[in-house]
């Protein structure tokens, strides 16, 4: 093929298209070109789809009933070892009557007082 001066460049095979249709093929919200793969999905994302940040999606998926579902029930694991955990440091302690109930902070500031005094026995 030939070069003429009359030829216009854009009839060229290798000719550059123009800038209005290179950045009418640029998807603007992605930042990907036609056809390009986003997030290894196998489809191209619309400019349509919200892109949501990672706390939004965070919300999304804690707002389901098998989330919630999930969360209560280790919620309620973790209180009952809780408890087992303040029954047995209940046990250890001395206290008269030995089967008085305690509150937690009751069994915490009891256990608070007997270390310090097993200390006390320790450096007699």
């Amino acid at each position: 093929m030939m070069l003429s001066p009359e030829q216009p460049e854009h009839d060229l095979p290798w000719g550059q298209p123009g800038p209005q249709t290179f950045l009418d093929t640029v998807d603007v919200q992605s930042g990907s070109m036609p056809g390009e793969l986003v997030h290894g999905e196998g489809k191209a994302r619309s400019a349509h789809v919200p892109v949501l940040s990672r706390e939004e999606k965070r919300r999304r998926r804690r707002a389901t009933a098998k989330y919630r579902s999930a969360h209560a029930s280790r919620e309620r694991i973790r209180v009952v070892a809780f408890n087992v955990a303040f029954a047995e440091l209940r046990k250890l302690l001395p206290t008269l009557p030995p089967d008085k109930k305690l509150s937690k902070i009751e069994i915490l500031r009891l256990a608070i007082c007997y270390i310090s005094y097993l200390n006390h026995v320790l450096d007699l």
